[in-house]
């Protein structure tokens, strides 16, 4: 524990050397928010000998256990000690960022940090800090977007625990989750946050499909990967008619048109997205897994955080297909991709051809 409290001093030192770090407030709340953390965890091993542990809880972490075996042995991705404990939060998220867009524009603002880089996002361990910054910043004129959020990676800088926020999801989605946040500890390029979310959401899709041919009831086997495959279509449904959107922004935006103008078009666009979404539900019998995110006004900042997840997706499942399914063969094109200029790299990712 004294090793990783370490830890976090070296980063909130070099925090205040460099001239980004400027809100002292900012950063001992996510100081004090990881240590919280880091005491609060418990051993799995240790909870799962407790007989009075809770059924339910008893069955998600020994799927944990599992998820994080797969994942070692199948997906070659640096289990160590990550997801080794259990932290109750006693609240839905464990912490909310805070995205921000100017008004006619789709490009975030991005922060820098020790680390990790420049990325598109501030996260807060407190909601009402998060939601007191997005206020500053829609005063300065900027479109906000204030997303909490269930797991996060430290990048192996500390042994990340599952957090009750993460077991509100079905099983499908607690592996997917695991191993998402497991694939940024392998490959993670500081500042290009659509190629490192691209990559952990294109190991996630890949390993779940693995990881459900291991089920051996063939009838349970064919009902969990005709439920992945719901979700996963719906996923790119989705991502598809925001993209759309989006694209129809950012022309719009390029246009010499008054503000009062270019204001009124762009709710017009806002207001057609939702009334598609309402029409996708229809498709979807109803699903509502999207709802919250069209809950309230939608804006530039909340439009920006689907494309950062799916961005290369397309084009890293090819070169997934192109390595044959072989992990190593895969990553190691990956990290190619990943010690390239920016510039370079995105051009390569534009080179590659989708099926």
């Amino acid at each position: 524990m004294r090793q990783q409290a370490a830890k976090l001093v070296t980063l909130s030192l070099g925090c205040a050397l460099l001239s980004a770090c400027n809100s002292v407030h900012y950063y001992g709340q996510a100081v004090s928010g990881q240590l919280r953390l880091l005491r609060q965890r418990q051993p799995i091993t240790e909870l799962l000998q407790d007989q009075q542990l809770p059924s339910q809880l008893q069955q998600r972490l020994q799927l944990v256990q599992q998820v994080r075996e797969f994942a070692a042995t199948e997906l070659k991705l640096p289990v160590n000690q990550q997801f080794d404990s259990y932290v109750d939060l006693q609240r839905e998220f464990v912490v909310w960022n805070v995205a921000a867009v100017e008004e006619f524009s789709l490009a975030p603002k991005q922060w820098c940090y020790p680390i990790a880089g420049c990325v598109g996002y501030r996260g807060y361990f407190s909601e009402a800090d998060a939601q007191r910054y997005a206020e500053q910043l829609q005063q300065d004129g900027y479109d906000t977007y204030v997303g909490g959020v269930t797991a996060y990676s430290t990048l192996g800088w500390f042994d990340d625990p599952v957090l009750s926020s993460m077991l509100r999801r079905d099983d499908l989605q607690l592996a997917a989750v695991l191993i998402h946040e497991l694939a940024h500890g392998l490959l993670y390029v500081p500042g290009d946050m659509d190629f490192n979310e691209s990559f952990a959401t294109t190991v996630e899709q890949e390993g779940l499909r693995r990881w459900l041919l291991r089920v051996a009831d063939p009838l349970q086997r064919a009902q969990l990967q005709a439920q992945a495959e719901r979700f996963q279509q719906r996923q790119q449904q989705f991502v598809a008619l925001v993209q759309n959107t989006v694209t129809q922004l950012e022309d719009l935006y390029q246009q010499p048109l008054p503000p009062t103008e270019m204001r009124q078009r762009k709710q017009q666009q806002i207001v057609a997205l939702q009334l598609d979404y309402q029409r996708l539900k229809q498709q979807w019998q109803g699903y509502n897994g999207y709802d919250r995110f069209f809950a309230g006004s939608l804006n530039n900042a909340q439009l920006s955080t689907v494309q950062t997840y799916h961005r290369w997706v397309p084009q890293m499942q090819q070169l997934w297909r192109q390595s044959q399914g072989d992990v190593e063969v895969f990553y190691k094109a990956l990290k190619q991709l990943a010690a390239l200029p920016a510039q370079e790299r995105q051009s390569r990712l534009l080179e590659v051809g989708l099926p």
